[in-house]
């Protein structure tokens, strides 16, 4: 029995039909980006890339794919005794490396030799990603998309969690960045995903949405920390229809200083995050809102940052670049409790 090959396009429509998929290159390799739902089983990994690399420029190609092979071989029986070794002869894995070379194809020879329904990517990551990069134009303006705006702490994550737990089709694009989308937002100990990663989660998510139902999505800048959105994505939600979330200054201090906690426990953090504000407010400013902090003063703190900093900043940026805002259904939350949020989220998939 031989492995099948199989295109990308034919592959990526129907990824449900495998029961596993395999990415065989190293950690690094994998962890930068690859197929939605593949877990990674290296033939070669990153020490060991770096070792027969070595090799091929000190010694020569010989040298080099002898020493690749045994460590190839070492490393797929160690795979098929301990990761694969449960797997009944029905099971249908897909397997693919970076451009479907070597590594990709020993794998799936050998797994089709012990007569499992194998299958290898055609062109390997390298034709998925210029899949993902094709179609996420077409996905980006191919969907309804309702987008929650509202000043910094209105609470529209917590609509769109509440959105999707009702069943709604909601792009959380913050979630999917690791990040909430502002100076201070990035989340301890959680770094973010690699550009191609954040761009195959977008696509991933959009590509199990139903065109004919509306997909909520916040109204995030061009940039979630130090992520791109797609262009295309950017455009279709600058163009689309509006939901203002509005809630009073005192309770959005207060969700604030509920989801920022770890700010309050890190002073260093805090602070230099902070001073990325010093050309824009000026080092006095700074230096009072730090003082803040250092007092214990935290609700004054993040009042003062929302009223001297986000509020301008929000009021500056959704008109401009959010066309429909003006025409916005306004969606008030009563409080900062889930409860407001739950209620708003009924409302809006009643309409």
């Amino acid at each position: 029995m031989e492995p099948h090959l199989i295109g990308s396009a034919e592959a990526l429509a129907s990824l449900a039909r495998f029961d596993s998929i395999i990415d065989v290159r190293s950690e690094s390799e994998f962890a930068l980006d690859h197929v939605p739902g593949a877990i990674n089983c290296p033939v070669l990994n990153d020490a060991e890339r770096i070792e027969i690399g070595t090799l091929h420029k000190q010694a020569s190609a010989f040298d080099a794919r002898r020493r690749g092979a045994a460590l190839v071989a070492r490393n797929i029986a160690a795979h098929l005794e301990h990761r694969f070794a449960d797997r009944p002869r029905q099971w249908r894995p897909l397997v693919y490396c970076w451009r479907c070379g070597q590594r990709s194809g020993a794998m799936a020879t050998i797994m089709a030799r012990v007569g499992w329904q194998v299958t290898q990517l055609e062109g390997g990551y390298r034709s998925y990603r210029r899949a993902v990069v094709a179609e996420l134009a077409g996905l980006s303006i191919r969907f309804d998309l309702r987008v929650i705006c509202g000043t910094t702490g209105s609470g529209k994550s917590r609509l769109l969690q509440h959105l999707a737990a009702l069943g709604a089709q909601v792009l959380d694009l913050e979630a999917l960045a690791c990040h909430r989308g502002s100076v201070l937002g990035g989340l301890p100990l959680q770094p973010q995903p690699s550009q191609k990663m954040f761009e195959s989660h977008i696509w991933s998510t959009l590509r199990g949405f139903d065109a004919s139902v509306p997909v909520f999505v916040e109204s995030e800048s061009r940039k979630v920390g130090d992520l791109r959105v797609p262009d295309e994505l950017i455009g279709a939600m600058r163009a689309s229809s509006c939901i203002q979330v509005e809630l009073d200054l005192p309770e959005r201090v207060r969700l604030l200083r509920e989801e920022y906690l770890h700010f309050e426990r890190n002073h260093a953090a805090l602070f230099a995050q902070l001073d990325c504000l010093t050309e824009l407010h000026g080092r006095e400013r700074i230096a009072s809102w730090k003082q803040l902090a250092t007092n214990g003063h935290w609700e004054r703190l993040v009042e003062s940052l929302l009223v001297e900093h986000y509020d301008p900043a929000y009021l500056r940026s959704i008109s401009r670049n959010f066309a429909q805002v003006a025409k916005a259904h306004i969606a008030r939350a009563t409080s900062a409790d889930s409860s407001a949020f739950e209620a708003i989220a009924r409302d809006l998939m009643g309409r």
